[in-house]
């Protein structure tokens, strides 16, 4: 009797324990922050050694926790629609580390046969897709592949995609438009179908259903997508084709069913019916009406997708766009790698101007005074703030002011991490 009276006060008081918590079981983890960011941090010192930086984001601060193990040099980093997985690219090793965000603990690891500038993770499996444009297939006469990346078992299957540099999945993963480079088509792969999952059929006739290779395009590097509807950017011009434009590419028929012709694509993001799309046109590229010493800049075109009209134009820094941001109040960042850089941010007696534009909602523009690449932008839904890594720096930005936070609870705004930082990912819903 006395067993029995103590088991059922243990399952009332788990009970009431339960309902005070929300009903929630939660995992413990080491930073027990519930608004976090993961900064990539490299390093090029061999004694040391590169990782995930956790950031607090509700303040800006790093907790006093170890970083994740990421190898030497993390950069690239990618995260699942559901955010209990993010991985980074180490360049050092050419492999992929990724990690539960939920424990803050390691999941595994998969070295690639070659370096990879664009990888998914598509569903919340501890799975992703990586493109290798220099990796090998047995059977396939020409360079290029994407990795099928297990991390739990450390192992990927390579499906052949010639020069395959970029991979964009869809919702749920069961498509994967590939890009590659010098191409006017894009390959789209169905990499549940393929069975072995090396696949090189689709260069061959009959093509399998697992693999798919469509023509039409100009140059196309880049989508996003939106249900059933892919974005597809054409670089055009900007590498080495000739006209850059957005085609609207229908998943399910695999037709385009819409071009509308830009001055540049390379990158562009979707909010609601509006698609913002960046890039430098190779020519036409002046810098006209803005008061600058850049001999060349780029493009900004603002789509409404639902009538295919242009809405708006903008000038920008130049360079080749490869981020894009949108913050809770409306101001979209644009960064690119490789621009044309004015000044010194250490030094700055005259105009300072890196890779990074801010759009504002009134169409007015704002080009902070900061040098280098940008490899990474995360905004808050709670907060007026932008993470931006450029040139190596994690810098943050009051998007009320659009500066740097100065004199604020950040010295000279910026996150004090030793190292490269080489992108940043927010890691909780907030």
């Amino acid at each position: 009797m006395k067993k029995w009276i103590l088991a059922v006060l243990v399952a009332v008081c788990s009970a009431i324990l339960f309902i005070a918590c929300g009903g929630k079981k939660t995992t413990p983890k080491q930073s027990g922050l519930p608004e976090r960011v993961l900064a990539s941090q490299g390093v090029t010192n061999v004694a040391n050694f590169g990782g995930l930086f956790i950031i607090n984001g509700a303040n800006d601060t790093i907790p006093r926790v170890a970083p994740l193990s990421a190898g030497t040099n993390p950069g690239l980093m990618a995260v699942s629609p559901t955010l209990n997985v993010a991985a980074a690219f180490d360049s050092s090793t050419n492999t992929v580390y990724a990690v539960d965000t939920t424990t803050e603990s390691s999941i595994g690891r998969v070295q690639l046969p070659g370096p990879t500038s664009s990888f998914v993770i598509p569903t919340s499996n501890p799975t992703g897709f990586a493109a290798v444009p220099t990796a090998t297939v047995n059977g396939f006469a020409y360079l290029g592949a994407v990795a099928s990346m297990n991390f739990t078992n450390g192992a990927f299957t390579a499906i052949a995609v010639n020069s395959a540099q970029t991979v964009v999945s869809n919702s749920d993963g069961s498509q994967l438009l590939v890009f590659s480079a010098d191409s006017d088509s894009m390959t789209v792969l169905n990499p549940g179908i393929a069975t072995p999952p090396v696949d090189t059929s689709c260069y061959y006739t009959p093509p399998s259903a697992a693999c798919r290779i469509v023509p039409g395009f100009d140059r196309p590097v880049f989508a996003v997508v939106k249900d059933n509807m892919a974005y597809v950017l054409n670089c055009g011009s900007q590498c080495g084709g000739s006209q850059a434009s957005v085609m609207f590419f229908d998943l399910a028929t695999l037709t385009i069913t819409k071009t509308v012709p830009v001055p540049a694509a390379t990158m562009a993001l979707l909010n609601n019916t509006t698609l913002y799309v960046a890039g430098t046109p190779r020519t036409n590229n002046d810098c006209a009406g803005q008061t600058t010493a850049a001999a060349t800049c780029g493009r900004l075109t603002v789509i409404d997708v639902t009538s295919g009209n242009i809405t708006g134009r903008a000038t920008i820094t130049d360079g080749y766009h490869t981020r894009m941001d949108l913050t809770a109040n409306g101001e979209l960042f644009v960064g690119s790698r490789d621009c044309t850089n004015i000044g010194n941010v250490n030094n700055p007696s005259g105009e300072v101007r890196g890779c990074l534009t801010i759009y504002r909602g009134d169409g007015s523009l704002v080009f902070p005074p900061d040098n280098g690449n940008v490899d990474g932008l995360q905004a808050f839904t709670t907060r007026n703030i932008e993470y931006v890594a450029e040139g190596g720096n994690l810098r943050v930005y009051d998007t009320t002011k659009d500066i740097l936070l100065i004199n604020d609870f950040l010295p000279q705004g910026t996150i004090n991490i030793v190292g490269n930082v080489g992108d940043i990912k927010a890691i909780d819903f907030f």
